[in-house]
This record gives structure tokens, sequence and C-alpha cells, in this order.
């Protein structure tokens, strides 16, 4: 079988130009997030009330690589939804964020939790009550641990009453359902009206 080559330049051309049909795309040309194989990405965990909300404010900010939104915190093994909202496992609604500290400093992200709720309520945000809803950085490492701690005396000076926020270890994570992640963004919200 002979190849037709009159279509040879033509391809080199399209090439070149840096044209490549859609079947064919790469995933970033077709807007997905790609990240290097040399980019080092990091975990940072928060809980600062109902879990929504605060997964889409961490979704807008640039050098954050994904976010999930799950339990964590607590003592039940794999809870659900049903099981945390009973104030008896001990897990905080938390998100966690996987980031490029390359493109965004943890400090930043300790920026958007200490102005995206209310750190100075014990288990309490708006009208959500209880300990699922508590203040939490769980820091990942010694260096996330002491900006945490340095970050919480910096903001203190903006609230009129004590922060009651826990910074404690990053214990194991469990995911939430699915039907919890980007939750206000798959209905085409970004906040929750508290």
């Amino acid at each position: 079988m002979t190849k037709n080559r009159s279509y040879m330049p033509l391809i080199a051309l399209i090439a070149m130009l840096g044209f490549t049909p859609a079947a064919t795309a790469s995933p970033a040309a077709k807007g997905a997030r790609t990240m290097n194989k040399t980019t080092t990405v990091e975990k940072a965990t928060f809980a600062a009330g109902c879990f929504w909300g605060v997964e889409a404010e961490f979704r807008q900010i640039k050098g954050v690589v994904s976010t999930q939104v799950g339990y964590t915190g607590g003592r039940t093994t794999n809870p659900s939804y049903e099981d945390v909202c009973t104030d008896r496992t001990g897990h905080a609604e938390a998100v966690e964020v996987t980031y490029d500290p390359s493109r965004v400093k943890y400090e930043d992200l300790l920026h958007v939790f200490w102005t995206n709720h209310d750190p100075t309520t014990l288990n309490r945000q708006g009208p959500d009550v209880g300990t699922q809803y508590r203040s939490v950085i769980f820091f990942h490492s010694p260096a996330q641990e002491a900006e945490a701690r340095a970050s919480r005396d910096a903001a203190q000076s903006r609230f009129p009453r004590p922060i009651v926020t826990q910074i404690v270890p990053a214990p194991e994570f469990w995911r939430a359902e699915e039907y919890h992640q980007q939750y206000l963004e798959k209905r085409g919200l970004d906040h929750c009206h508290i």
C-alpha cells in the first residue's frame, strides 16, 4: 500500500501553526488544569463552617489545583453526611485544598480562611450550629503549623472577640459524598447566603 504524500506539506504546515484536531487536542488545549511533571503540589485543610461556601472561595484562587470537601478531625471511620450531622462523630466539615506553592503561598490560603468566616464563634457559623461547623486549621507540616499560628496571632487584631480556631495536625480526611463536591458551582452559585 502506498501513502498519498500530497497531504504531507499541508499536515506539516498545520502542525507548525499549532493547530490540532479537537479529537486529538491535549487536555490543556481543552481547558483542563495540567501540571508539568516537575511541579510539586501541597495540601492544606481548613474547616470554617458549611464546606460548600468554603470550597467555593478556595476554588477561585489562582494556584489552587483542586479541592475536595469532606470530614476530618473525628473518631468515626468513613462517616456519611448524615453521620456527621448527628454531631456525634467529632468530625468537622472541611475542605482539602491541593495547591501549587510556586503559584500561591500557604500564607495566601490562610488569608482566605480568616476573611471568609467568623473564627470567634465556637462550633457555629451563621445559622449552622454544631461541632461539625467549628473553625479549624489542620496542618500538614511543621512549617504550616508555624504559619497558621503566626497568622492567627496577626488576625486577632481584626476581631473584637478572641479567636477560637483550633490548629491541629491533619488526621485522615474522608471525602464527602459526590453531590457535596463543588456544590455551589454545580448550581451556578458563587457563595452561600448566610
